[in-house]
């Protein structure tokens, strides 16, 4: 210990015969000690202490002392203690030994550099008094290692392109270019009207994508005030602020990286902000909020609208330069009416899905509450026939919905006119309408199923030989691929 010069000789003695008696009495009184010099390498270790080697994983001694600490202790705090010179009397330590109540005190010599730290294992035994608080603490920890896990389960892909849901020729072709896009790593600008699917898109080509791996970390322009996006987008610096967070936070493109950032609704981003974010992608670096210093990124960007953004540019809504940097590679993303043969499988996946969340049967559609449902213009999409399904459902006493309450809901939601779709149905008449009904059914529709019996045909010649079926239908193996996946 440093010797105090202030000190009488008798009062100096006492107190170096009461340091070696406190160190004494922790050395046999504790459940372990041990002392690492001025490198953090582990020095000496007691017998008590020794007992935890097997746990930490070191059979021998020399396995343990001579290494440096931080290698043979998790989460050891012993080289804070050296860089500060400040103790931490009181701790939770949680490793592979368990969880155990310690002190680290640092060691100076007599100019009072720090030479050393000792660390001290106070309790380990479960039935002492502070057994309560190292239980509670390792809950909060188990807690805070689920919400790890949560946090990091919400930033993975929900869906693939298996989840977007139809056979028809636009959204086989909006499937093909959203594959494509995947396999680059320009960005993508998603466009279509609300509630077509472009989220879904999204994340099906992150999936697909060289970053799937990565974190999928999503934006909605619109829902976040415009005073708060620029903290959402780069962060903020610690003590940015009045009430800023001291330790800073992470904005979204940091926690992209390495991933995909995805900015729906990008149409309304405020102009003030898009000078920013244009520079952020020429550049892959950003300067949160408060801080002086730029941080680099390397995240992969895909935006959507449902916004005609070339008309914003001319109108001086949206930056022409910025526009030009998002709309590398465009994927339109066709509304429900141009898709109107994907509807009764639309249908059934979003009945499944109700009945999941609510415990109920699927709902029940005839041939002719099919057709009715098809022949919709829906300004709103999937996300309209889904209301228009859930108000239908709870509607009805059974699961099967007849076609007066589905003509209910869409009348009370604003649709003047009630035309249903003319196929299936009508399409299976006998006589010598048989054949004009047939006719008049959706162009897309027929061309779906003659494409599909001819690849059925093939297959079923060549003995679901999928190269020569290809070969003989005079498609390449990938499109063959591709419109069996459509069928499936």
């Amino acid at each position: 210990m440093q010797a105090d010069d202030t000190l009488p000789r008798d009062a100096q003695s006492i107190l170096e015969l009461a340091a070696r008696s406190m160190f004494e009495l922790f050395a046999n009184a504790s459940e372990g000690m041990m002392l690492v010099d001025r490198s953090a390498r582990v020095v000496w270790i007691n017998d008590q202490y020794k007992r935890f080697l097997p746990a930490l994983g070191f059979p021998r001694v020399e396995d343990f002392v001579g290494h440096p600490v931080s290698r043979v202790v998790q989460n050891t705090q012993m080289h804070r203690v050296l860089e500060t010179g400040k103790p931490i009397l009181i701790d939770l330590l949680t490793n592979r030994a368990g969880t155990f109540v310690v002190s680290r005190i640092p060691l100076r010599d007599d100019a009072g550099q720090v030479i050393g730290a000792l660390g001290i294992v106070l309790f380990d035994n479960p039935e002492t008094t502070l057994q309560p608080l190292i239980s509670k603490f390792a809950q909060l920890q188990r807690d805070l290692d689920d919400a790890r896990r949560e946090l990091a389960t919400q930033r993975r892909t929900k869906y693939t392109f298996a989840s977007f849901v139809g056979a028809s020729p636009a959204a086989v072709e909006v499937k093909r270019q959203a594959r494509r896009a995947a396999q680059s790593s320009s960005p993508v600008l998603l466009l279509g009207e609300t509630g077509t699917g472009k989220e879904l898109l999204a994340h099906a080509i992150h999936a697909a994508s060289a970053r799937a791996r990565g974190p999928l970390v999503s934006v909605n322009i619109a829902a976040v005030p415009d005073t708060l996006l620029e903290a959402e987008f780069f962060g903020v610096a610690p003590g940015a602020y009045t009430g800023a967070d001291r330790k800073g936070r992470d904005g979204k493109f940091k926690l992209a990286d390495g991933g995909t950032l995805f900015l729906d609704e990008i149409g309304d981003m405020p102009q003030a902000l898009q000078a920013k974010l244009l520079r952020a992608l020429q550049e892959g670096e950003i300067e949160p909020l408060g801080s002086n210093k730029l941080v680099p990124f390397n995240a992969r960007l895909i935006a959507a609208t449902s916004r005609d953004l070339g008309a914003m540019v001319r109108e001086g809504k949206f930056r022409e330069d910025l526009y030009y940097r998002l709309n590398v590679l465009p994927v339109r993303v066709p509304p429900l009416r141009e898709r109107s043969s994907d509807i009764p499988a639309l249908v059934e996946v979003l009945g499944e899905d109700m009945a999941h969340r609510s415990g109920s049967p699927p709902p029940e559609l005839s041939t002719e509450a099919l057709a009715l449902l098809s022949g919709q213009a829906w300004r709103g999409n999937i996300r309209e026939l889904r209301n228009v399904l859930e108000q239908a459902a709870m509607r009805s006493d059974s699961p099967h919905i007849e076609t007066a309450v589905l003509e209910e809901v869409l009348r009370e939601s604003g649709v003047k006119q009630l035309a249903p779709a003319r196929w299936p149905a009508q399409a299976s008449g006998q006589g010598a309408d048989a054949g004009t009904d047939a006719a008049l059914r959706p162009l897309a529709v027929q061309v779906a199923e003659l494409e599909q019996r001819a690849i059925e045909a093939a297959l079923a010649a060549t003995g679901g030989n999928k190269v020569a079926a290809a070969k003989l239908l005079g498609i390449s193996r990938a499109t063959l691929y591709e419109r069996l996946e459509s069928i499936a």
